[in-house]
């Protein structure tokens, strides 16, 4: 199954939704750093997690964010995140 690095990470203002979104991402992460998740995700776990998170979190007081790890892919946000245009934004490996 092919597979690629997302950096996933929230912010969630509900505790119980809090420890509803660290029990999702242990499924997935392959490591963390408190609300920051690094995540090897098939397409098919992509939209499981990105549905899994979508039902959990309040879209008026919560942010969820999966960044690709490579700077060819799109952002995908969810909740309040707010949407920007990067085009003028390089990421060096």
């Amino acid at each position: 199954m092919n597979t690629d690095r997302y950096i996933t990470a929230y912010d969630i203002s509900s505790p119980r939704r809090l420890r509803g979104a660290l029990k999702i991402l242990l499924d997935y992460a392959v490591g963390r750093q408190k609300s920051v998740f690094e995540c090897e995700l098939s397409a098919l776990h992509f939209d499981e997690l990105c549905e899994r998170m979508e039902a959990l979190i309040d879209p008026a007081e919560d942010r969820f964010m999966i960044l690709p790890a490579s700077c060819l892919r799109p952002w995908h946000t969810l909740g309040i995140a707010p949407q920007h245009d990067h085009r003028d934004f390089f990421l060096l490996q």
